[in-house]
């Protein structure tokens, strides 16, 4: 996907059910895989998807997280092949679970967006810490041309992210928007020129893999409890905890008077 994913001298590539992943300088990068579908996402592939970010977050090489799709596209959403199997209940729905797995990931994720970006690949997209995207990208959320109920879950998230409005626009309408449009709305966090976007992340995801993973999973949890309107006190504690027994503080101070770059050494809580 990325050039930080070109400069490897030795990084683990795996696949499964659609689904490809590479763990290089720090950076996971998953590929939605399938690009005759514009990558729509089977019941396999929603499947898969929360074991391979399990096994991303038990990696201590990695320090944040790219999601992004081959061929041009981001997702189409869920395969109407197999609806059937992908929409259950909403608590055993197959994309609900991967979207909440890929939400709760520890680490800092970022979605990565070209092309159509639609159904469940807005949901994916939205589950993402930040989404970046390529100004000739195409977003919608489409259910009301379905028939169907948008997930509980996926349906908070977006309002959460976009406001009660922007979430009833696109969900009534089923429309497509550009991505000026998302960005105005909140669905992006940052727009690139058509064909930059590669370098963009490429640059960003090196300048979060050089900062504090403490730092960056810790405002994570905290800044997701105040989005849920969740107490936040005993969790603040517990990272201030954290923060004492890391070494990152006193490694961060020497690096700044030393007038050199940091070397962070924290990948995961004590506790």
């Amino acid at each position: 996907m990325s050039r930080v994913a070109e400069q490897k001298e030795d990084p683990r590539m795996s696949r499964a059910a659609g689904l490809c992943y590479e763990v290089a300088e720090g950076v996971g990068t998953i590929t939605i895989d399938r690009p005759a579908k514009r990558n729509a996402m089977s019941a396999d592939m929603w499947r898969a998807l929360p074991g391979i970010l399990d096994a991303l977050a038990k990696d201590p090489a990695v320090r944040v997280v790219v999601l992004t799709g081959a061929g041009g596209n981001f997702c189409a959403g869920a395969d109407i092949a197999e609806l059937g199997d992908i929409h259950r209940d909403d608590d055993s729905h197959l994309s609900t679970v991967a979207e909440r797995a890929l939400a709760a990931f520890p680490k800092p994720t970022l979605a990565a967006i070209e092309g159509y970006c639609v159904g469940g690949g807005c949901q994916l997209a939205a589950a993402c810490d930040l989404r970046f995207a390529a100004a000739d990208a195409r977003f919608g959320i489409t259910p009301a041309k379905l028939g169907i109920v948008y997930p509980a879950a996926a349906t908070t998230r977006l309002v959460r992210l976009v406001g009660p409005s922007a979430a009833k626009y696109l969900l009534f309408s089923a429309d497509l928007v550009d991505a000026g449009h998302a960005l105005r709305i909140g669905l992006l966090d940052e727009v690139v020129p058509a064909g930059g976007l590669r370098d963009r992340v490429a640059a960003f995801t090196e300048t979060l893999a050089s900062r504090s993973l403490l730092t960056q999973q810790a405002t994570k949890d905290i800044v997701d409890a105040i989005a849920a309107a969740g107490p936040v006190e005993q969790s603040t504690a517990r990272w201030q905890a954290e923060v004492a027994a890391s070494g990152e503080v006193e490694e961060g101070i020497a690096a700044f008077l030393e007038r050199r770059a940091p070397a962070f050494t924290w990948t995961s809580p004590t506790r």
